[in-house]
Formats: structure tokens, sequence, C-alpha cells
């Protein structure tokens, strides 16, 4: 039983994570029909805007919680910017073409930021900037302190990434269902042209979900970056790709969905990894996603919607 627990916690501070991430994807597909395959790499450049960050504040040397809250906004305002710069200079002058298309450019994206962020930055070849692609050690934000509930590991690392983590998730829902913009966001989901007939500013919206889903990636970023220090330009790829089918699976282009399906996931893949083999862990997110195409393409919360022709 203790080792079955000790999996739930550490499924739940993976799938949690995957949430997070899978939010970005359901978010922009909802609005724009537009699977945004570099919004991994968003990740990614969320973990070394708070890398960079961390150390000109100098928050590895004497860590503070007023710093680990300026790495924080710092890491969600770049990404945001980035997130808003993607959608304004690559996606928007696509929107009229076929999806195709614009697919391609997301792929495109994503390399141009993974292969990037392997080229010497910016000159600093030294530590703690190493050049190229060369692993970066995150700071910790504050000393790590575990406790031991009936022979299950907690440290409070794990409470910090599980309080944020559904802080965002919820403070997400309130935005969505409970706010104008929210409002706005599910009208332009439904019909664009229509929205903006009615006086909804579409490009604004649009813009506005691409923001919200790369601050919610930088947050992932920094909870993983803090409890498992290594970065790296390619550590985006697995997590985007697995908060993919996270997306997929709870039905994407429903925000709930996302959440259940990240959590799912983080779960299924501990439980494996933990109960079977580890080398198991990454396949299991390709074997759900294969076997709800097969079963449920349209996801677990998922609508199927019938189309006049």
């Amino acid at each position: 039983m203790t080792e079955f627990l000790q999996h739930l916690v550490n499924g739940l501070s993976v799938g949690t994570i995957y949430a997070l991430i899978a939010l970005g994807y359901t978010m922009v597909y909802g609005v724009l029909k537009l699977i945004n395959f570099a919004h991994g790499d968003v990740y990614m450049v969320g973990a070394f805007s708070g890398y960079y960050i961390a150390h000109a504040l100098g928050a590895g040397d004497r860590p503070t919680l007023p710093k680990a809250l300026a790495v924080f906004v710092g890491s969600m305002v770049v990404c945001g910017a980035l997130g808003a710069a993607i959608e304004r200079f690559a996606y928007r002058p696509l929107r009229a073409r076929p999806r195709l298309t614009a697919l391609i450019t997301a792929i495109g994206v994503s390399f141009l930021l993974e292969y990037g962020f392997q080229l010497p930055s910016f000159g600093l070849t030294t530590q703690p900037f190493p050049p190229g692609p060369t692993p970066r050690f995150f700071p910790q934000p504050f000393a790590r302190v575990s406790w031991s509930l009936g022979g299950v590991e907690l440290s409070n690392y794990d409470v910090v990434s599980f309080a944020v983590a559904f802080g965002f998730m919820l403070l997400l829902q309130l935005v969505v269902y409970r706010t104008r913009f929210g409002r706005a966001m599910r009208a332009v989901s439904f019909d664009a042209q229509v929205a903006g007939l009615m006086g909804i500013n579409v490009n604004r919206v649009i813009a506005g979900t691409f923001v919200l889903g790369s601050v919610l990636a930088s947050v992932a970023a920094l909870l993983v970056a803090g409890s498992r220090p290594t970065i790296n330009p390619l550590m985006g790829l697995m997590p985007g790709l697995k908060a993919f089918v996270a997306a997929v699976f709870g039905g994407i282009g429903n925000v709930p969905g996302a959440m259940v399906g990240g959590l799912v996931l983080g779960l299924a893949e501990e439980y494996v990894a933990g109960y079977l083999l580890s080398s198991y862990r990454d396949a299991i997110a390709f074997a759900i996603l294969i076997v709800v195409l097969l079963v449920r393409p349209e996801g677990l919360f998922g609508r199927v919607r019938a189309e006049k022709v």
C-alpha cells in the first residue's frame, strides 16, 4: 500500500505538469483549430528565461521568496511575449491558408527554438552561461525539505508544485468561464466570423489565448526546473508530445478534459514504470493515444459534432 501511495504522489506531481502544458494546446486548438507543435518549446524557453533571470538576481547564491517570485513573473512575461510574437508573425499571416500550412509552420517554429537555443548564448561562453547544447543546472529557489508520512516520501517541492499547478488551473477556469475575455474566447471558438461581426476583436482574443497558454507553459517549466534542476534546449520535446496526448485524451479543445488527461497520463506513466518496466514510461503515452484514436477519437470529454455538407 505504501508503494502504491508513493506512486500516486509521484504520478500526480508529473500529471500536473502535463496538465498545465496541455491547457495551452487545447486552448489554441479550441480557438484556431490549430495544433501548436511549438508549444513544448515555449515550455523550454520558460525554463531558460527563468535560469537567466535567476542568475541575474543572484537567486542561486542566496535564494529568497521575493527572488523566486521575480523569477516566476519574469519567465511568465517572457513566455507570454513569445507566445504573442509566434501568433503574430508565424500563424496570423497563414490564418486563411489551408491548415496543413500552419501545421508545417508550427513544426518549423519548434525547430527554430530548439536549435536556436543550442547556439552560443549571446557570446556568453563561461559559467553559468555555457555555450551550445550544454545542460544548465537550474538554481533551486529554496532548500528542499522532505517528510515521511506513513512511509510515503513527500517534499516541500511536491507541495508547492501541487498548489501552484492547481491554483493556475482554477484561475484559468475563472478566466474562461467568468470573465469578459473568456466569453469572447468561447465566442471566437464557436464561430470567429460571427464573433467579429458582433464587435469582438478576434485578433486580440487569439493573441490573448496564445499568451495564456504560454504563461501556463512557463509555470510548468519552472516547477520542473526547480525540482529536477537540469535543463537543456531539447527538454520541451517529450513533455510537449505527452501533453498533446493528454489534450487529445481529455478531448482537445476542452479545458477540464486537458486537466484530467494530464493527471491520468502522469498516473499511468508512474504505475507502468513502477509495476512493469521503467523503459515503458514514454511508450505508454503513445499507446494511450492510439487507443483513444481507435475507440473514442473525440476524447474523454469531447463531443461529436455533425457537419452539414
